[in-house]
Order: structure tokens, then sequence, then C-alpha cells
């Protein structure tokens, strides 16, 4: 598993990616979660030689964050609250 907290405008590239995969062995998946997104190249690199990884960039935690709690405002207060 590896976890970014990014920019929004800071995609997670090749290298962050590359990093993830060496340390997958036979048969395990990999897990990245990050508060931006998956640059382009990083896809592609992903795609291309079917690794499994699963993704979880700033625009799933935002659509968890809205299906758990509703409204974006109490997506706020719960963050304010909490962290």
């Amino acid at each position: 598993m590896e976890a970014k907290c990014y920019a929004i405008n800071n995609g997670v590239g090749v290298k962050e990616i590359s990093r993830l995969i060496s340390r997958l062995r036979h048969c395990q998946f990999g897990v990245l979660v990050t508060t931006s997104y998956l640059a382009n190249q990083a896809y592609k690199e992903l795609k291309s030689d079917d690794h499994l990884v699963v993704v979880l960039s700033a625009s799933d935690i935002a659509k968890l964050l809205l299906r758990k709690l509703g409204h974006p405002s109490d997506v706020q207060r719960w963050l304010e609250e909490n962290h």
C-alpha cells in the first residue's frame, strides 16, 4: 500500500507507481491512495503490464464521503471535527 498526500493539481507519477509495483510479489495486489490523481503516464504503466493495483484518488474519496455523510457541508463539518 502506498499513500500520497499531494495537492489536487499534482498527480502521482511513474516513479511512485514503479516503487509500489516493485514491492508486489506473485499474485499480490497493491493499493494506492492519493489526495490528487494518477498521472496519465503512470496510469498507462499500470494498464500496459496488467499490474494489480487498486487506485483511490481524490474524486473517489470525495464520492465516498458524500455517500456516507450526505451534503458537502456535512463533509466539511465532519472533517473539521475529526481532523
